[in-house]
């Protein structure tokens, strides 16, 4: 899930970028901004940052396991036939 001081930036970055006439609105638009990008991104099922790290750790090593087995299997020795 997506951090919400990253929703509260958009947030805040969209209303800022209001045209001077529409300051009066502002509180208003960042709030439909802070519903619109929150649904949105819960939609989309985003992860952070250190969730994705994590799992390219866990992958890589998950990696090296399988290459460690598959060549305890290709070796002549490992089937025993000596």
């Amino acid at each position: 899930m997506i951090d919400l001081r990253t929703v509260d930036d958009l947030t805040r970055k969209l209303s800022d970028s209001l045209p001077p006439g529409l300051s009066a609105a502002k509180k208003e638009a960042e709030a439909g901004f802070q519903a619109i990008l929150s649904s949105a991104f819960e939609k989309m099922n985003l992860v952070t940052r250190e969730e994705f790290d994590a799992q390219c750790t866990v992958l890589a090593r998950t990696r090296e396991k399988l290459e460690a087995l598959e060549k305890r299997l290709e070796s002549p020795e490992s089937d025993g036939l000596d």
